[in-house]
């Protein structure tokens, strides 16, 4: 298991330390969320190289030239896998990124221990996902206050409507500013995608609904207009980009179409 691997090599102890070493977070929340901003799209440009579902998605993969790419292109932040098993992500790719990159990153993985939280403030990470399905109530909220406490906003992904429900109402919580509302709109028994499924969950979540994320299976600009006419102004688009033979370019191209679309 990787947390517990991790675990071994470093303390949590000398981990406290390297938090203090980082420097402040950047405000992941503030580049996506612009209040009385309905007319455009913020995107969260995903950066992995492979994925269960779909093998490896590229080949000649350089984290660091994608995320140059896409904050050349006009990403508002940078979703980075750090799953090593699934998704050949390493966590050591935030750090290279941020180097390079002013955008505000976001750690995705499978966050199951407050270990990976302090983790990925030490690595640099400005946010965390967090996946309701995979975590209990008690263990979400102490995650998210941990996360508070960092700096770092917590982008709470559901797939299914009863937990959306469940989790809605915490959205906000410690603080409000720090925490995003995700619907995944990946189906985890057949690995399709519906976009119609942010539609459906969207207008259960009105009070939320400036802090919705819609992921996964967003790969037109028409599907961007579609989203903001059901009030969602914020996407993580991964998959679609990264096949491309220029990632940045394929983002550059959404979003000038978005300008003629709006």
């Amino acid at each position: 298991m990787e947390v517990a691997r991790a675990k071994h090599v470093t303390s949590l102890d000398l981990l406290k330390s390297r938090v203090d070493e980082v420097g402040p977070p950047r405000n992941f929340f503030q580049a996506l969320v612009k209040e009385g901003d309905r007319a455009h799209t913020r995107v969260i440009a995903e950066i992995k190289r492979m994925s269960p579902s779909a093998g490896v998605i590229r080949k000649d993969f350089d984290p660091v030239r994608i995320a140059t790419q896409y904050a050349q292109a006009g990403a508002a932040a940078i979703s980075c896998l750090t799953d090593e098993k699934h998704f050949g992500g390493h966590l050591g790719y935030i750090q290279l990124i941020r180097k390079e990159v002013g955008l505000p990153v976001l750690r995705k993985d499978f966050i199951i221990d407050q270990y990976q939280i302090w983790e990925a403030r030490a690595a640099g990470a400005d946010a965390v996902l967090l996946i309701a399905e995979v975590l209990s109530e008690g263990e979400l909220l102490d995650f998210m206050i941990l996360s508070r406490e960092l700096g770092m906003t917590s982008l709470v992904e559901a797939h299914e409507l009863e937990r959306l429900l469940k989790i809605e109402p915490h959205i906000g919580f410690p603080h409000r500013g720090y925490s995003l509302l995700g619907i995944n709109n990946r189906n985890l028994k057949t690995m399709t995608t519906d976009l119609s499924h942010t539609f459906r969950m969207a207008e259960l979540v009105e009070d939320s609904k400036r802090v919705l994320v819609s992921e996964s299976g967003i790969k037109t600009a028409d599907d961007l207009a579609r989203l903001r006419s059901h009030g969602v102004n914020i996407v993580l688009v991964g998959e679609h980009l990264i096949r491309q033979d220029d990632p940045g370019e394929a983002l550059r191209e959404l979003l000038g179409n978005i300008k003629k679309t709006s």
